[in-house]
């Protein structure tokens, strides 16, 4: 008999699951549950879209595209990054489409960390960023940033984190799953430290374009300086609802945009060339359709944030993606515990926050990616939950 222990990965065995799907492998097994887990909009993707990725099927477009992506599409992107953010990259050698973001973040971490490399890491944080760098050999370093600080990272700490190993610093701003924002004048501080270092920065801003309260993303790439240490990461997903569709891209340098090209040959070959030819036509066509869907966020945004204060959740208020991050320490629970007492009575799945770091104990996540009256009702829910706690 083949012991499995010792013949599979050590580095692999010791990474633990995503914490996200702990309880929604659990709630998909029970009945009437409301699901606020999953970071997927409920929006269709828009009909504009899908009808160009029919069309380039029933064109017989279903070959192979160039590792990098399609020539049409890298130059779409490059003119939607300086339209939107400001940013100037040449289609050709600075821009190249991947499956997912996840893939971006997985091959820039990879071509970035050598084997002891330290990657700073704020959290709470989308839970890949620690086992990606970890399987890169790198060494994670978490800092953690407070509610006090509407979640962003300070100058102060990021200079207490820096040592002469540390590599790369993720930026992953609007944040998941609290929602924080880093404006023009944090961007400029957190600039200011690295100026004089060789440290590299992966700029996750997958949510870029779900910002609120008139408040525009802006991109650390776009701060003097800063551009030729960063790799902007960003898909189609959150913005153009997209999540199926498998589709995200990287921009930066292109030394290492060559190398991640690289790696991508070998791991994956290309993006689907349904999915890109159907951005394509996002990109030209669907800045409208982004607006419409932020509005309809905006309005659920101000709906959870409110019935969780009310409730005595005390809640900060995000100023981008489409997640709420309450805090449950008056109900004297841990996030975990939490968690599951809300499914096993009221039917109620959300994340606990300790899934996205230790910073993140005593929080949950809450997505508001989910209807009006799906919110309305889990919050009755809830109330009745946490009233019940206190009787």
């Amino acid at each position: 008999m083949i012991d499995y222990n010792r013949v599979l990965s050590r580095t692999t065995q010791e990474i633990q699951p995503s914490g996200i799907r702990k309880f929604f492998d659990i709630a998909a097994e029970m009945d009437d549950v409301i699901s606020l887990g999953v970071g997927e909009p409920d929006f269709k993707t828009p009909w504009c879209i899908r009808k160009a990725g029919i069309e380039s099927l029933e064109k017989g477009h279903t070959w192979y595209t160039a590792n990098a992506g399609l020539a049409a599409l890298r130059v779409e992107i490059a003119n939607y990054l300086k339209r939107r953010f400001s940013l100037e990259y040449r289609p050709k050698e600075e821009i190249f489409v991947t499956v997912g973001g996840s893939e971006a973040i997985d091959l820039a971490v990879r071509a970035l960390v050598n084997p002891g490399d330290e990657v700073l890491i704020p959290e709470p944080s989308f839970v890949c960023y620690n086992p990606i760098t970890r399987l890169a050999g790198g060494v994670p370093v978490p800092i953690a940033t407070r509610a006090e600080d509407h979640f962003r990272l300070t100058p102060e700490q990021l200079k207490a984190a820096l040592t002469p190993r540390t590599k790369l610093l993720i930026l992953p701003f609007p944040n998941n799953p609290t929602g924080g924002v880093m404006r023009q004048e944090h961007l400029e501080a957190i600039a200011q430290v690295l100026r004089g270092t060789d440290v590299m920065i992966l700029s996750d801003e997958i949510y870029a374009e779900l910002t609120y309260g008139g408040l525009r993303h802006v991109s650390i790439a776009s701060v003097d300086g800063m551009w030729e240490r960063t790799v902007v990461i960003n898909g189609f997903s959150k913005a153009y609802a997209m999540t199926g569709w498998r589709l995200g891209y990287a921009a930066g340098p292109q030394p290492v945009i060559k190398q991640m090209i690289k790696l991508h040959q070998y791991a994956i070959m290309c993006a689907p060339t349904t999915s890109q030819y159907a951005a394509v036509e996002a990109l030209r066509n669907c800045d409208d359709e982004i607006e419409a869907m932020c509005e309809q966020y905006d309005m659920r945004r101000r709906l959870l944030v409110d019935g969780f204060n009310r409730i005595g959740l005390t809640c900060f208020n995000p100023e981008g993606a489409f997640y709420a991050f309450p805090s449950i320490r008056s109900t004297g629970m841990r996030s975990g515990e939490f968690c599951m007492k809300l499914l096993e009575k009221e039917r109620v799945a959300v994340v606990p926050g300790d899934a996205f770091g230790a910073s993140g104990e005593g929080h949950v996540r809450v997505s508001y990616s989910y209807s009006i009256n799906h919110l309305i009702e889990a919050l009755k829910r809830i109330e009745h939950f946490v009233n019940e706690l206190k009787a």
